[in-house]
């Protein structure tokens, strides 16, 4: 049997139910002993795991899409500017999941996101994520006496997650293993905490703008398809055990807060797009997308088409994508949800705002990546230069044009480029990979190991980046101070890695 990493990671670490049986209580949050700090560590390790496995969405795209979604509910639940700090991420799984890990870090299946029929519902379902978190179901979880043998757990946990990818009856095994110790007895800790998350998730979605039927039709539709599913329960539902009595509990709500129709965003569209785009064998995705065009069988056709083109690029078909690219641009002219990209045309973006903003730098970056596919550079590196004095700081068209003059071969002018971004980021891991690439180029093997090593320290890969900051000071270097400054660092990361080690 496949494990996923929603059901290795959620058993141990979220209020949840498997297997028949409940997580105990660890405590009160009055009681808690876990601070913010150690929290975030926890979740850092955890997230190493998930990072290193082929299934982790490493797509900028849809990873700021997550996060502009949370942004806004976040605002609206007044955790804005707290100690509570969030980071979301998806996983290229098929199954229908989300969840929440300590230090706030919030994970969501691909599937998931290609189920929600709206945005209201993917909204809803993050709603009730960032509630678990706000609320510090997470902490209790991690508090008290058991805080401990809850880490000895989660080192458990990533024993099965590494087994599971070479061997899955082995993973099974040491899921098992590490479940025994944190399952003590029947309790409602779930529904007390699923309730609670529910109520406050929901006010967050309905101060954001979102339609409140979102959260109920998702969870209704989950509860209903466990009757079909052929495992018997969908896999949210092993996470997010689903009574009668909360969807009831939400639909009072919603009740209460009267119709109100919410528009969809265009960048939610070709999200879901792009997600199915990356599904299946390559061919067969293009036929679908192809069926769905001939027979007008889409919510949004500019996002059908942004669709087409990405499972043509998969498909290796590269001169039709070229092709269907003027056809996206005039799905673009007559889409409603997309009048503000009216006067869009290719190699020629407007300036916009909002969503707009995003889902123009979307397409642009799409028509730059098939210039180059179809080897048509001068167009595509043009195209680069354009959309980044509408977008500057859009990351997907950052990293592309980056890459794409370091292929051609002009280091310098990439590493320039990287160097103008430092202005608005200043711990991008891609960015650190890339400028390590491009002074690999130029023969500077001190600021390789440099660069290599600032992107190993924000992995929280604390070992390898001190070894990288080792090589660096045998290398040949400019200057005393160019030195020092890597010996300066190697001591920090050092003094951190001394204090992790003694914490755990």
């Amino acid at each position: 049997m496949k494990l996923h990493y929603l059901m290795l990671v959620i058993p141990l670490l979220f209020p949840s139910q498997i297997f028949g049986h409940e997580l105990p209580d660890l405590g009160d949050v009055s009681q808690a002993t876990i601070t913010p700090r150690q929290e975030r560590q926890i979740g850092l390790q955890i997230m190493r795991q998930i990072r290193s496995d082929s299934s982790y969405l490493d797509d900028p795209e849809i990873a700021d899409y997550l996060s502009r979604l949370g942004s806004r509910l976040i605002a609206a639940s007044g955790s804005m500017g707290s100690d509570h700090s969030f980071n979301f991420f998806a996983m290229n799984d098929s199954t229908i999941n989300a969840f929440a890990l300590p230090g706030g870090f919030m994970g969501f299946n691909s599937g998931l996101i290609i189920a929600a029929q709206n945005e209201s519902e993917l909204a809803g379902v993050m709603a009730h994520e960032i509630a678990h978190i706000t609320q510090k179901h997470l902490t209790r979880m991690l508090s008290g006496n058991q805080y401990f043998g809850m880490l000895t757990s989660i080192a458990a946990l990533a024993i099965a997650i590494l087994a599971s990818r070479s061997n899955p009856h082995a993973g099974q095994a040491a899921l098992v293993t590490a479940q025994a110790g944190a399952i003590q007895s029947q309790l409602n800790f779930t529904r007390k905490h699923e309730k609670e998350a529910d109520r406050v998730g929901f006010n967050m979605l309905v101060k954001a703008g979102f339609d409140p039927h979102g959260m109920a039709s998702f969870f209704g539709r989950m509860q209903h398809a466990s009757r079909y599913h052929e495992n018997g329960v969908p896999s949210y539902l092993r996470t997010h055990p689903i009574t009668h009595e909360r969807i009831a509990d939400i639909q009072n709500r919603t009740r209460e807060q009267g119709y109100r129709q919410v528009p969809d965003s265009i960048e939610f569209h070709l999200v879901r797009a792009k997600l199915r785009a990356s599904q299946g064998n390559p061919i067969q995705t293009v036929n679908e997308f192809d069926a769905r065009l001939q027979d007008r069988r889409f919510l949004n056709e500019t996002a059908e088409r942004f669709g087409l083109i990405h499972a043509l690029l998969r498909a290796k078909r590269f001169e039709r994508a070229d092709k269907e690219l003027h056809a996206l641009y005039r799905a673009m002219q007559s889409d409603p949800s997309a009048a503000s990209l009216k006067d869009h045309r290719l190699g020629q973006p407007v300036r916009v705002s909002g969503d707009y903003l995003q889902s123009g730098a979307m397409i642009e970056t799409l028509a730059a990546r098939v210039k180059l596919k179809n080897g048509q550079i001068d167009d595509a590196l043009n195209l680069y230069r354009t959309a980044l004095q509408v977008y500057p700081q859009y990351r997907a068209l950052v990293y592309d044009y980056a890459d794409a003059l370091l292929k051609q071969g002009q280091a310098q002018a990439a590493l320039d480029f990287i160097r103008s971004q430092s202005q608005y980021t200043h711990d991008d891991v891609r960015l650190y990979r890339l400028e390590a690439q491009c002074h690999a180029a130029l023969g500077n093997a001190f600021s390789q190991h440099q660069a290599e090593a600032e992107a190993l320290i924000h992995e929280g890969k604390l070992r390898a980046a001190i070894e990288q900051l080792q090589i660096a000071t045998r290398q040949k270097h400019q200057d005393f101070y160019q030195l020092s400054s890597v010996e300066a660092r190697l001591r920090q990361v050092k003094e951190i890695l001394a204090e992790e080690e003694k914490n755990n």
